[in-house]
């Protein structure tokens, strides 16, 4: 088990950025940018022992300063979309930047991706990581209350990587952070053939903006129903536009627990995401278009990259009955995110 730090470059506004790089005694690594807490690359062995690279982005941090649809990247202060760009909290309305037509989405103009964070590495108890570190002022990006965070990441022995979010505050405010990776675990053009299960048999239908109508309705009998292993392919036609749905978990709240499994059918790999927060969207890269040059060059397409972004449910500061995303004063934030990798024969 070991990490090192290495430079990793320079921000157009001259701030150093450095990237982690964690390795385990099986192989499996992940890289870390202190630019917005990113994950910029996860490595896992496939079925014949073969090492590669399972997630979609840049190849340095140009890449990851210009606009792209946040690869990697910890999304805060409010993951998901607030309908209207608006919300009312404890009397007040506070009107956020409209960054997806009307609504406000990750946070905002300039969200915590998009800031460099404070960064200390460690290694303990057979696992290592780096646990980084940045205050979100009152007002920024018109959000109320000073905000101070940390990312945690950890690999650890059993091939997990291990990420907490936590966070405190002065005022009330919403909180809804998340890991935003895309994986491709067979290095294709397309991961439609990947064979997705998700422990979950509810959901948030959404209008055409994709903002929840406030119900949450059975995946039963829907080409949302992953409770059963499916394959990406068989039901995206009947959806339009492509996954892009929050589904509500069945577990606990709170409790770390698994939320979906994913394997890659030509490779063996397998990816297990579990968290504590009470839902996660399943998002299938419908808006790539193949205009990003990624890692190496790649050209990403359309469905060339899922995510699985465990989270709260989408625009929860206006669904007075979805549960509550309001943390406050004298209480603590903490989401835990585990994405683990294995193989199949």
């Amino acid at each position: 088990m070991s990490i090192e730090r290495q430079s990793y470059g320079v921000t157009p506004d001259g701030r150093k950025v450095d990237v982690y790089t964690m390795v385990n005694a099986n192989g499996v690594g992940a890289s870390v940018i202190t630019y917005g807490a990113i994950l910029v690359s996860l490595e896992a062995p496939d079925r014949d022992g073969v090492i590669a690279d399972v997630t979609l982005g840049f190849d340095d941090l140009d890449g990851y300063a210009g606009k792209h649809p946040y690869f990697g990247a910890t999304v805060g202060r409010f993951a998901n979309r607030i309908a209207k760009a608006t919300f009312a909290l404890d009397g007040v309305e506070y009107k956020l930047a409209a960054n997806d037509g009307e609504n406000h989405l990750h946070g905002g103009q300039k969200g915590f991706d998009k800031e460099v964070w404070e960064a200390e590495p460690f290694e303990k108890d057979g696992a290592c990581g780096v646990v980084l570190c940045r205050t979100s002022v009152d007002g920024e990006e018109n959000y109320p209350g000073t905000l101070r965070t940390t990312a945690t990441y950890t690999l650890t022995a059993d091939d997990g990587l291990h990420i907490v979010y936590e966070a405190v505050t002065d005022k009330p405010t919403p909180l809804n952070m998340t890991n935003h990776a895309y994986f491709n675990l067979d290095g294709g053009v397309d991961i439609i053939d990947h064979v997705v299960q998700i422990f979950a048999s509810s959901y948030t239908p959404v209008n055409d903006a994709l903002i929840p109508t406030g119900e949450v309705l059975p995946v039963a009998g829907t080409p949302l129903d992953f409770t059963v292993p499916h394959a990406i392919r068989e039901r995206i036609g009947q959806v339009p536009a492509g996954y892009d749905h929050s589904f509500v978990l069945d577990k606990t709240p709170g409790e770390l627990a698994l939320a979906a499994r994913v394997v890659g059918p030509k490779s063996g790999r397998v990816l297990e995401v579990l968290t504590t927060e009470p839902a996660t969207q399943l998002y299938t890269g419908n808006f790539l278009d193949g205009t990003l040059a990624g890692k190496a060059g790649c050209a990403y397409l359309q469905n060339g990259g899922f995510c699985l972004e465990p989270q709260k449910y989408p625009d929860s500061p206006n669904q007075p009955d979805f549960p509550s995303c309001i943390l406050r004063p004298g209480e603590t934030y903490r989401h835990e995110i585990v994405f683990r990798m294995s193989v199949t024969p």
